[in-house]
């Protein structure tokens, strides 16, 4: 193993015990990636540790000058959780000591996997491969609270900042329904904290398939029918807390609903 397949073990197996104690990092664990392949494959090291079946991903921002700085303008990480928020409100475990928020987003689910040999496609091949698109709750949370103020290479490097998604309901005829200009708002605890469309993302949702589908490509890493694509922040990330309520609403066509509980080491 090279130092820098080593480096990326070590770094994936501290951020590992973290989750699995459900405790808090004061600082990044170990030499800080200069890439994003250096944090993917820290990415990569953690999700075989982990050992855990991959139900989606996640995909977020990179916004400027940080997109020009290492030449993407979106990051991925792997979803482990996935829950139907259709009983009821569900309780998501998060990292008290760590970084805590809730985000709305539009969730595409897979439908056929992108070809094998396929690593360029164009927003309606993307598209196609999408059979459903529901809307739900990201919750971002990682055991180190400054991930997000340290850039897209810490995000990557812990699972995308994900500690699971709540499922709300599909949206009927998605492909006509103009759901990327839906305004959508985030509430915690009743009180409005941010909204927006998804049409300003570059390319929209689809457009965060896309790019996870030549991401996936270029990584060598297989999708699978039936995974998740939680497509991006619509309102904004928004830090909240155990106890907080997160509410989702989707223009005046639906809301997911969920509140927040600690994380405790039985839930890794």
């Amino acid at each position: 193993m090279d130092a820098v397949s080593e480096d990326a073990a070590e770094i994936a197996g501290r951020f590992l015990s973290a989750r699995r104690r459900a405790a808090g990092l004061d600082d990044y664990p170990g030499p800080f990636p200069a890439t994003l392949d250096e944090a993917y494959r820290i990415q990569d090291a953690a999700i075989a540790a982990w050992g855990k079946q991959v139900v989606g991903w996640k995909v977020g921002r990179i916004n400027p000058p940080l997109a020009e700085r290492y030449g993407a303008d979106r990051l991925a990480g792997p979803i482990f959780a996935a829950i139907a928020a259709a009983d009821g409100i569900p309780e998501m475990p998060v990292f008290t000591e760590g970084f805590v928020a809730g985000e709305a987003e539009f969730l595409l689910r897979i439908g056929r996997p992108p070809p094998a040999d396929r690593h360029r496609f164009t927003l309606d091949e993307a598209a196609d491969l999408i059979d459903a698109v529901h809307v739900g709750i990201e919750v971002a949370s990682s055991p180190l609270g400054a991930i997000n103020r340290l850039g897209p290479v810490a995000v990557i490097s812990d699972f995308g900042n994900n500690n699971g998604l709540v499922v709300g309901p599909a949206i009927a005829d998605w492909r006509a329904s103009g759901f990327e200009q839906w305004r959508v708002t985030t509430r915690i605890d009743g009180a409005e904290v941010g909204t927006g469309r998804a049409t300003s993302f570059p390319d929209g949702a689809i457009g965060a398939a896309r790019f996870l589908f030549e991401l996936m490509a270029r990584r060598r890493i297989a999708l699978a029918p039936g995974q998740w694509i939680s497509s991006g922040a619509v309102s904004g990330v928004h830090e909240a807390a155990a106890g907080h309520a997160i509410e989702a609403s989707f223009g005046d066509r639906y809301t997911v609903k969920c509140s927040l509980k600690a994380a405790r080491p039985d839930d890794a």
